[in-house]
């Protein structure tokens, strides 16, 4: 009997630190670098890779540089071959602590938090502070945030001939919708 019970709050114990996660394997996170008068350059990925833990608020994020997808084709190839060495640095992480984070404060009206950590780039990591709107949906998570960055961060130079067509911060904006890990 004592076995049982003990297995049983083992079974619990298991399920409730399992179901305290929550992902995304379609995240969206697009970038901006575009310089008014010239031609956007703006690209999206559909495929952002993201995990929250529910109990203490860290994150992770993982996408792949390649799955950055332009309107242009050729920007594309530059993208991943000039500046990004794709082939080299194939991905882009995140990992940090979403402050303050509280499952039971979530509600269909988005709240404010601080998210803190470290963005890392072309194997360069640089630290990102942004504030982040939460809210939950339906059983989802939705997370939404913006911040910026320079090319200088991650030590990609851009050539003279178009560093005026690019601009010096680049925007980039995250769109998650997080759901429980089962």
């Amino acid at each position: 009997m004592k076995n049982l019970i003990l297995s049983m709050l083992l079974v619990c114990l298991c399920y409730s630190v399992h179901a305290q996660k929550y992902f995304t394997k379609t995240g969206t996170t697009d970038f901006k670098a575009s310089v008014e008068a010239f031609e956007p350059v703006a690209a999206t990925s559909k495929s952002t890779t993201a995990i929250l833990n529910v109990q203490d608020g860290s994150i992770a994020a993982l996408l792949f540089m390649k799955s950055f997808h332009f309107k242009v084709a050729l920007m594309e190839e530059h993208f991943n071959e000039n500046y990004m060495d794709s082939d080299k640095f194939p991905k882009g992480t995140f990992k940090g602590k979403v402050e303050g984070f509280n499952l039971s404060e979530l509600s269909e009206t988005a709240k404010e938090y601080t998210i803190k950590g470290t963005l890392n780039v072309r194997g360069i990591n640089k630290d990102i502070e942004t504030l982040a709107k939460i809210k939950m949906v339906n059983g989802a998570i939705l997370l939404i945030a913006d911040f910026s960055v320079t090319p200088q961060d991650f030590d990609i130079k851009i050539p003279k001939i178009v560093r005026k067509k690019i601009a010096e911060r680049i925007n980039i904006h995250i769109d998650y919708e997080l759901v429980e890990k089962k």
